[in-house]
């Protein structure tokens, strides 16, 4: 039975989360979106809060809390500011999980256990110029020599790819195994050699304050022990990380709309027309309205993934729709909020434009709203059924840090 009421020591979470973004981001979103400026002190800001690891187990270095606590993390760090949260979601929800529940245990221990500390920074990549939705179309190589693969090829729109210490990188081994010959990497910068490198992309419609990246592997060198899986599970890795990946946007998503739901409820009791509040006018009241119902059916929606997860379930279907739903919800309730606060919400001076610009990318990226519409439509026809999930992370509370 799913209880929807937070314990205590969520509430409390929450509520430490609310004033870190009051005092750490709020002062400074609008100025580092105009500038597209990533604050490079982010992440070590939030490893501070200890929320890199938040759902890891303690003894991996986690914080050992569970996947309504990352979802808490994520509705809260949006509602400040879209940027962060996608540096929170890409690190622990893209990258860790997928080392944690497909990566031996010397792998939990050697390249899990940093990141989930916060001294090391993960991302994901796995898109390429000509492979977004369609991963069979993925076209970097791995060829093994020896104890190492040389990795060749290129990614592009990674986020956090130009400041992330570790990379979880996905090649195929052949092409012409298609999904079979896919590969999952962690790749580590400092081992890699000049042939990984970088570049920030910059003049982004939207998520300016993020640091997004086009990845260049020419020969870039890991080691088989990096190997995540085995040859040709790199397709099951990432469809596997995309559920979390999904999952954190969902819970983001109801971030935005509770935002623009609080900024249009203060506005409209502001501003006077005709000697009256705005918010007397029917039509302002149906946005509003709808921002209410909106907000309560996207923290459903991500609660119920998260329920799901933290049984030990696979949730490819609810994180799926959970992100559909709500990114697309969170969209149009941008879009609503700037229509209320009009000429005002025009100007980069409200926030109503920035909600719109950084929601327009929850409806492309970890599955654009066509992908999710066909995984809706093969549910729902049953083309197509979860299997368990392989290793899942622990419900909180965790069994504590492992002996030394």
């Amino acid at each position: 039975m799913i209880d929807l009421d937070l314990t205590a020591e969520q509430r409390q979470f929450q509520e430490m989360l609310r004033e870190f973004g009051a005092r750490e981001l709020a002062p400074e979103v609008a100025r580092r979106d105009r500038d597209s400026d990533p604050d490079p002190e982010l992440f070590a800001k939030l490893a501070q809060l200890g929320l890199p690891g938040v759902c890891v187990p303690q003894r991996y270095g986690g914080a050992g809390l569970d996947w309504l606590a990352l979802g808490i993390a994520c509705e809260e760090l949006e509602y400040v500011d879209a940027s962060c949260r996608t540096a929170l979601s890409v690190h622990a929800g893209l990258c860790l999980t997928g080392i944690y529940q497909w990566g031996t245990e010397d792998q939990r221990q050697r390249l899990l256990r940093p990141l989930a500390e916060g001294t090391r920074q993960g991302c994901f990549a796995l898109t390429e110029p000509d492979a977004g939705s369609d991963v069979r179309a993925l076209r970097t190589r791995a060829h093994k020599e020896g104890d190492l693969y040389r990795l060749r090829g290129q990614k592009v729109w990674i986020s956090m790819g130009d400041r992330a210490d570790l990379l979880l990188v996905f090649a195929t081994v052949d092409p012409e195994l298609g999904t079979r010959g896919i590969t999952a990497f962690a790749v580590d910068r400092d081992l890699a050699g000049p042939g990984l490198r970088s570049e920030p992309i910059k003049h982004k419609y939207g998520l300016r304050a993020s640091d997004t990246a086009v990845v260049y592997l020419d020969d870039a060198m890991v080691p088989a022990a990096n190997r995540i899986g085995e040859e040709g599970e790199g397709f099951k890795v990432a469809m596997s990380c995309l559920d979390s990946g999904r999952y954190c946007v969902a819970s983001g998503a109801a971030g935005t709309i509770r935002a623009c739901l609080d900024m249009s409820v203060a506005y409209a009791h502001q501003r006077q027309v005709q000697g009256q509040e705005i918010g007397r006018f029917q039509l302002v009241q149906q946005m509003i309205a709808g921002m209410a119902r909106d907000y309560d059916i996207a923290r459903l929606l991500w609660m119920r993934a998260g329920w799901a997860k933290n049984q030990g379930r696979r949730s490819s279907r609810e994180s799926a729709l959970a992100k559909w739903v709500n990114s697309e919800r969170a969209n149009r309730c941008a879009d609503d909020a700037l229509q209320v606060q009009g000429a005002t919400g025009f100007s980069e001076e409200s926030p109503a434009a920035r909600y719109l610009r950084n929601s327009r990318a929850t409806l492309i990226y970890e599955g654009t709203r066509e992908v999710q519409t066909q995984l809706a439509a093969e549910y729902a026809l049953g083309y197509r059924e979860d299997r368990p999930v392989r290793c899942p992370l622990p419900a909180w509370p965790d069994e504590g840090p492992a002996s030394p």
